[in-house]
């Protein structure tokens, strides 16, 4: 399988203040070793970016860059996107395509949103994908606590099977890419 790593939405707007997502700094630290783990196996890094027409992470503001900490390097690949579907129209596709890839490793922020929606519309797409369980996060929400919302949608991805491909759970520490 070739392989690329999604992180999705890692932006300092999510990483910071009264919404701040849960755990940042620990996400970051751990998304970094996932990208270092694909760098050294030779796999593209897609750092894929949400922005809105205006205001709250505006393509260009503070609050849309990535965030501070986070290992991004010139030779890794951007996506930019404006809905919670990395695919819905972006270039995500095309990109993937140009690179030969045809499984995925999927981390970033927001759980319940961007991460949850990509990694269900990639299993349609037909690719098998790696969810980081310990590297995306969540800000919560009035029904869930942040670390209810992580484990909530640990089991609930890993548990779809009618699309074919499935979700493998593993931990940063433990993610092994072949080169």
């Amino acid at each position: 399988m070739n392989t690329a790593v999604l992180v999705i939405d890692v932006q300092q707007g999510l990483c910071e203040g009264d919404g701040a997502a849960f755990q940042a700094a620990q996400t970051i630290e751990r998304i970094n070793r996932v990208t270092a783990t694909a760098r050294a196996a030779g796999r593209p890094v897609i750092f894929i970016q949400h922005e809105s027409g205006g205001g709250y992470l505006k393509h260009g503001s503070a609050d849309w860059q990535l965030a501070n900490g986070l290992d991004a390097l010139p030779t890794d690949l951007r996506v930019r996107k404006t809905a919670a579907d990395a695919f819905h129209r972006t270039t995500l596709q095309d990109v993937l395509q140009a690179h030969g890839i045809d499984e995925l490793v999927i981390c970033g922020m927001h759980t319940e949103f961007c991460v949850d929606t990509t990694t269900r519309r990639a299993l349609a797409l037909g690719y098998p994908v790696t969810l980081v369980q310990d590297a995306h996060t969540s800000a919560g929400n009035a029904a869930l606590s942040a670390p209810q919302v992580i484990a909530h949608h640990n089991i609930t991805l890993s548990n779809i099977g009618s699309f074919g491909p499935r979700v493998r759970l593993v931990a940063a520490a433990e993610l092994r890419l072949g080169s």
